[in-house]
């Protein structure tokens, strides 16, 4: 058992070594190469036997004749599950996180930056969901007048997102009885779930004067739709162009790869489920889209406090920097978590 044990942890070894190997060198990779870079402890003659046996179980292949192999998408299915510690960030990364993402003035701002910045810091395709308005909660509802008859209704929620919509009243309001609105909207929705709203808030009307209980009902209405309203259906992408830096990695073509970034379904759907805060990695074939087949998605949950809101990652080929990336997408999201908690 011992012996066995010990086979798997050298095999384990010199996948893990093909995999540094190819992901830094973009060639293919032979034993002797592996003697030469690595300290794997035995002979260039144990470590094709290795090869051998990684090849037969379908963790590695053959690309051409040349004596080089490379990872197969179960290759480095196992290599990312069997990872001991994610690469760290530098001292300049984490510096680089901390100044861009805290001089963003607003939500949209904070989501920009964090496309841009997790491009940057991956070299990959980067991708941003807005916060889910779903799991979030009121945080204040303004009322301002535009007109005798035409109010503006500002949402704003815990996470900062902000929501405006447009009330055409069926009467003039006066500024007494607009913040009397505003007040008990407030005091019935501040602090409480989208989902619970509605239900706090559908006798509001009943509480105000016959002549003015049209204009409540209307405003009301609006709040209502802004609350139920699937705008959480939304995610930023940046760092496209990163792509053309892989010709290796699409020999073929980018197109089917576009293609389906371009799809807000599909980028969701890529992203996994928002109540799932972990770091998920999906490995080529293990994307549902076709489009996909050649890429790897690292993504994790992020959110206000402990509560996961959204997603963010990063696409890019298979052939990745995987402890670097997961490392840099998990740093992003927790400081964008402790943003959102103090905004």
């Amino acid at each position: 058992m011992r012996e066995e044990r010990q086979l798997d942890d050298r095999k384990l070894a010199v996948l893990r070594a093909i995999v540094q190997d190819y992901v830094g060198t973009e060639e293919p990779v032979g034993s002797k190469a592996l003697v030469e870079r690595h300290n794997l402890g035995v002979s260039s003659a144990t470590i094709r036997n290795d090869m051998a046996v990684l090849e037969d179980e379908g963790f590695i292949h053959q690309p051409h004749t040349s004596a080089g192999r490379v990872p197969t998408d179960k290759g480095y299915r196992l290599f990312v599950d069997r990872l001991t510690e994610v690469k760290p960030l530098s001292v300049a990364e984490r510096r680089a996180i901390t100044n861009f993402l805290d001089h963003a003035v607003d939500l949209d701002d904070v989501v920009t930056r964090t496309v841009r910045l997790l491009a940057q810091l991956t070299r990959q395709v980067a991708v941003v969901q807005y916060p889910s308005l779903t799991r979030s909660t009121v945080r204040h509802v303004e009322l301002v007048a535009l007109s005798p008859t035409r109010i503006m209704l500002v949402l704003i929620t815990d996470t900062g997102r902000v929501e405006q919509r447009l009330v055409d009243c069926p009467q003039p309001v006066g500024e007494a009885m607009l913040a009397d609105l505003r007040t008990r909207l407030n005091a019935g929705a501040g602090g409480r779930r989208f989902a619970e709203v509605p239900r706090l808030l559908q006798d509001l009307p009943e509480s105000f004067l016959p002549q003015d209980r049209p204009v409540v009902t209307t405003v009301l209405s609006t709040l209502f739709e802004a609350l139920v309203e699937q705008t959480e259906e939304r995610v930023v992408l940046g760092g496209t162009a990163n792509l053309t830096r892989f010709p290796h990695d699409f020999p073929l073509t980018i197109a089917p790869v576009l293609e389906a970034l371009e799809e807000q379904v599909v980028l969701l759907r890529l992203l996994g489920e928002t109540a799932d805060p972990g770091v998920m990695v999906r490995i080529g074939h293990e994307n549902a889209y076709e489009g996909l087949n050649s890429t790897s998605v690292v993504s994790v949950g992020y959110g206000s406090g402990d509560e996961t809101v959204a997603k963010l990652g990063v696409v890019g080929p298979t052939r990745m920097d995987y402890p670097g990336t997961m490392a840099a997408v998990r740093a992003v999201a927790r400081y964008v978590g402790q943003i959102l908690a103090a905004s």
